[in-house]
């Protein structure tokens, strides 16, 4: 979940209607710009779509701020019956390298895990379609936001990793829900052992749903077909569908983050990497 890039568009939906310029008439457009003024995400209607595109340059660090605009965001979104599909989306260099490491310091990192698990309980919980478009870097945190959507479509350069056990830390999220995606012994690889997967690789293993080298023409083709179907049924079919797997994750996911925050945040390691990197030094294990 942390940001470890360094250890380790064109518009899809036709004619953009963006919530900073929305077009007169559109008074629930300008109602829902009127509740936040956003400066690390960009949302843009045009129904049946959403699309969310974090913005925090260069890399998408995703820090407090940008949790709590992510799950304003969804929050609103979900009350549009306009809106069946969202799309997160970062930008060319990077969908996102993880969440911000200074965040992760004893004083913080409670509060950030619970704005963090909070966005991403937001994600697993809406009755919309969820798709990443990811381009280039998806590491941690970025990578565990695009893991949770519904479908995934990224460019054949594109880089997924969970980098935190370099730092003694581990990516909550994707303990609990990577294995059921690309099995579990490549996930204790990905996890435990800080490997990254390609594009390709990322396709093969079922991370992805489909490479292109611009992501966003798989996008538009999706949300085509979305656009045909009924709404309703839409909700309640991706209800039934994770039925299972909600029930587990919530458990799961709240004694992943116990875990985090009552044995790893007490150990010396885990205070020594967050510390280490921080101050761009090679970190100094004590094994406790």
């Amino acid at each position: 979940m942390i940001s470890l890039l360094a250890v380790g568009v064109s518009a899809v939906f036709g004619v953009k209607e963006v919530l900073v310029a929305a077009e007169a008439g559109s008074s629930a457009m300008m109602s829902m710009n009127s509740n936040s003024s956003y400066t690390r995400i960009a949302v843009e209607l045009q129904p049946p779509a959403a699309r969310i595109t974090l913005n925090n340059p260069p890399l998408n660090v995703i820090d407090i701020p940008m949790m709590e605009e992510l799950r304003a965001a969804l929050e609103q979104i979900e009350t549009r019956p306009e809106i069946t599909v969202i799309v997160f989306a970062g930008s060319e260099r990077a969908f996102s390298s993880g969440v911000n490491i200074a965040d992760h310091t004893p004083d913080k990192v409670r509060g950030m895990l619970a704005d963090f698990h909070s966005v991403i309980r937001s994600v697993v919980s809406s009755g919309k379609l969820t798709i990443a478009s990811v381009r280039r870097h998806c590491l941690g945190g970025g990578a565990e936001l695009a893991l949770m959507c519904d479908i995934i479509y990224a460019s054949p350069d594109s880089v997924w990793g969970f980098p935190e056990i370099k730092l003694a830390c581990y990516a909550p999220v994707a303990s609990v829900a990577l294995s059921a995606i690309v099995g579990q012994k490549l996930a204790a690889e990905l996890l435990l052992t800080d490997r990254t997967l390609t594009g390709d690789e990322a396709l093969a293993a079922g991370l992805v749903n489909g490479l292109a080298g611009d992501p966003e023409t798989l996008v538009a083709e999706c949300v085509q077909r979305v656009s045909q179907l009924s709404p309703a049924a839409l909700r309640i079919a991706k209800k039934a569908f994770y039925a299972w797997d909600s029930m587990h994750f919530d458990k799961g996911l709240a004694r992943a983050e116990q875990i985090y925050t009552d044995e790893l945040m007490k150990t010396a390691d885990a205070h020594e990497g967050v510390a280490a990197f921080i101050e761009r030094r090679r970190p100094k294990w004590v094994g406790k």
